[in-house]
């Protein structure tokens, strides 16, 4: 497994904040050449997804100094996507991360360890 990214941190830390649920840091550097890490969460809510996901930019941005290439999803806040270049966000809303499950496509990645 990768050594651990600052970004995934603090992302993790960002959606900790926040009360995100079912968190999970996925390394995929071996398996796709889009990103070395995805960080999946789920919020409660459309309002919730979108909490979590200002929470994340504020605080990498704060604490790393850097801003996500592109958001995508934020509208309908199913399924929000932040590209951080090496580390990929997906916050769902719960129905929609059950749809696509992440989890299962890219079951063969690493799991990071996340202190709670």
């Amino acid at each position: 497994m990768k050594e651990k990214n600052r970004i995934v941190e603090t992302v993790v830390k960002a959606l900790g904040n926040k009360k995100g649920v079912d968190i999970d840091v996925i390394d995929v550097s071996e398996l796709t050449n889009i990103a070395d890490w995805f960080v999946l969460a789920s919020g409660t809510s459309n309002i919730h997804v979108k909490s979590l996901v200002d929470e994340v930019e504020a605080l990498v941005k704060q604490e790393q100094g850097i801003d996500p290439k592109r958001v995508e999803g934020y509208p309908t806040a199913q399924w929000i996507l932040m590209d951080y270049g090496d580390v990929v966000v997906h916050v769902f809303h719960p129905e929609a991360r059950e749809f696509y499950s992440l989890e299962r496509l890219y079951s063969e990645g690493a799991r990071m360890e996340i202190d709670k």
